[in-house]
């Protein structure tokens, strides 16, 4: 396949500022890293909270490093579980998105906002952008093979910096409704 990149699925996670992490883990505490991901500097770490919505509570993994603002990422169905309402956003884009109360082994945070469910979305470095003929912020599609359950995502933002490896992301309902096993490649379609 021509203008192929890796898809991953990005299961419910939190990041967490240093503030937060000193409150949920205890003063001093430093994020452990557990597993590199493949965008580089970030990485799952072996700390885990509870969220906490009207409905119920889910487990998840922090991811590093610190940001400067929380942002809980759900899909659909865990917002659902919980009793939340995960609008689909962009990373990073969390103004008017719903709150939660994030609970650690030392202490809680109660969030305002930042809970998403992540747009679907493609890392590229600015070389790899330019070979497959997408800029930053375009909106692609992504076809996916699978055993009876082949599809072609759409509304994929392409999201290009110097700093990204060639990744793309979809979240948990997304991969279950392809019927994706771990990683796989997939094709940009315009």
């Amino acid at each position: 396949m021509a203008n192929t990149v890796l898809v991953e699925t990005s299961a419910r996670h939190v990041h967490v500022t240093r503030e937060q992490v000193e409150i949920l883990f205890g003063a001093g505490h430093q994020l452990t890293n557990k597993k590199d991901l493949s965008q580089p500097g970030q990485f799952a770490c072996e700390e885990k909270v509870t969220i906490v919505g009207p409905k119920g509570e889910l487990k998840a993994s922090i991811l590093g490093p610190e940001r400067a603002a929380a942002q809980v990422e759900l899909s659909l169905t865990d917002a659902r579980t919980v009793g939340l309402v995960a609008q689909v956003k962009e990373s990073g884009d969390i103004a008017g998105t719903a709150g939660c109360k994030l609970v650690g082994p030392a202490g809680e945070v109660e969030i305002e906002c930042g809970v998403i469910a992540a747009k679907r979305h493609v890392h590229l470095d600015p070389k790899t952008a330019e070979e497959f003929g997408v800029q930053n912020g375009e909106i692609i599609g992504i076809k996916v093979a699978s055993e009876g359950r082949s599809l072609t995502f759409g509304d994929v933002v392409v999201r290009v910096s110097e700093k990204f490896a060639p990744a793309a992301h979809i979240d948990t309902d997304e991969a279950n409704a392809a019927g994706l096993k771990g990683a796989v490649m997939g094709e940009i379609v315009k």
